[in-house]
């Protein structure tokens, strides 16, 4: 039986898969079981950030693969100590956690707000504030932090305790915060899975001003924006913020499964021994191939994803069936006159591959693609929107 045969057959049907096979690819080169090549544009849903089968991101990985390729965490292990300490550098926090997916960041985030609010205020300070239209996982309790209804109607009950405000409204939040026992305030820098929508400054700054006024945890999902995506290390720090817990996984590790929750001074002491847990969380093989992902975000690169950032804006505004642009450096949400996913099935066909995110065509491309791929790719893209 082939691929797709087999997939059928024996793999549950929660995917709605492209009609393409991966086999092979090169940095920002994907090749299907036909030969035919396709530009990136996607990188696994933001993962692959420095492009498929990167030298120096196979050189860490296999270097630690020959030592050995996991411990418990009852062991010291080097990668494990070294990339907390790289990431508590870069972003100022003070202790980091680490889990295998962004689902498990956010569960240790909440965690940590509600066991922090618990011994500052008591135990009916639980409930997490989160915005309509986030996504933050698809566990029990990060499908309740979740602000969209449809994800919610199969899976009742859920894990009580979320209330979702409006994004871009401060007076929703601060409504929410008078009238429940708050914990927390989870966010997204730019909402990835709702249709690309980014945060303004002035709110992300009032939401900080609020939960510094009224002793919330202040949480960060970086899960899809984070790790140089956004033109700074973390898309927070384009808002001109500073979180208490920042979340992020998808492109941390460069395409082996790693998350991470990082917890600033306020928090940085609230979890002891058995308070929480992960079999595979700090793999050493993962945390070796993020130094070597972290290592590279640097400024100049950052740099980089600005102007490529720009690049594509102005390319799609205006042009013929496109009705907007919207996004955050190399996370870009386009609206077009056609429906988004007949884009997405012609630009696989000119060799392009792109996601959708609710009605926008969507943009997560390797961060150091060579601006001449990138143009190439523009130009297909734009096509199949006229």
């Amino acid at each position: 039986m082939k691929t797709k045969e087999l997939d059928a057959k024996y793999v549950a049907h929660t995917y709605g898969r492209f009609p393409v096979e991966i086999v092979s690819g090169h940095g920002a080169f994907l090749t299907d079981d036909e030969g035919k090549t396709y530009i990136d544009m996607g990188t696994g849903i933001a993962v692959n950030i420095f492009g498929a089968c990167d030298e120096e991101w196979i050189k860490a990985v296999e270097a630690q693969l020959h030592k050995f390729q996991h411990t418990s965490n009852l062991y010291y292990t080097k990668p494990c100590a070294e990339l907390a300490e790289m990431l508590c550098e870069r972003t100022g926090m003070k202790k980091v956690f680490f889990g295998n997916s962004g689902a498990e960041a956010n569960e240790c985030a909440i965690k940590v707000a509600r066991k922090y609010a618990m011994e500052k205020k008591g135990p009916e300070y639980s409930t997490i504030i989160t915005l309509e239209n986030s996504f933050h996982g698809r566990t029990l309790t990060t499908l309740a932090a979740t602000g969209q209804d449809h994800y919610h109607e199969l899976f009742q009950p859920l894990t009580p305790g979320f209330v979702h405000a409006k994004a871009n409204d401060l007076n929703s939040v601060k409504e929410l915060v008078a009238q429940y026992k708050v914990a927390g305030i989870l966010f997204e820098a730019v909402q990835g899975e709702g249709g690309v929508l980014p945060l303004d400054q002035e709110f992300a700054q009032g939401l900080a001003e609020l939960a510094a006024k009224e002793d919330i945890i202040l949480m960060a999902d970086e899960v899809q924006i984070g790790n140089g995506r956004s033109g700074a290390l973390y898309g927070y720090m384009k808002l001109g913020i500073q979180p208490d817990v920042v979340t992020t996984a998808k492109g941390l590790a460069g395409g082996l499964p790693l998350g991470c929750c990082m917890m600033g001074e306020k928090v940085c002491d609230v979890l002891n021994p058995g308070d929480h847990g992960s079999t595979f969380g700090g793999n050493p093989v993962a945390c070796a191939g993020a130094i070597s992902i972290v290592n590279r975000l640097d400024e100049e690169l950052l740099s980089q994803v600005e102007e490529k950032s720009q690049y594509i804006f102005d390319a799609f505004t205006g042009a013929p069936g496109v009705e907007d642009i919207r996004g955050m450096g190399l996370m870009i949400g386009i609206k077009t006159v056609k429906p988004a996913g007949e884009v997405v099935a012609a630009c696989r066909e000119q060799g392009v591959l792109v996601l959708t995110a609710k009605d926008r065509v969507r943009l997560l491309p390797p961060l150091n693609i060579p601006m001449e791929l990138l143009q190439k790719a523009v130009e297909i893209i734009k096509t199949a929107c006229e």
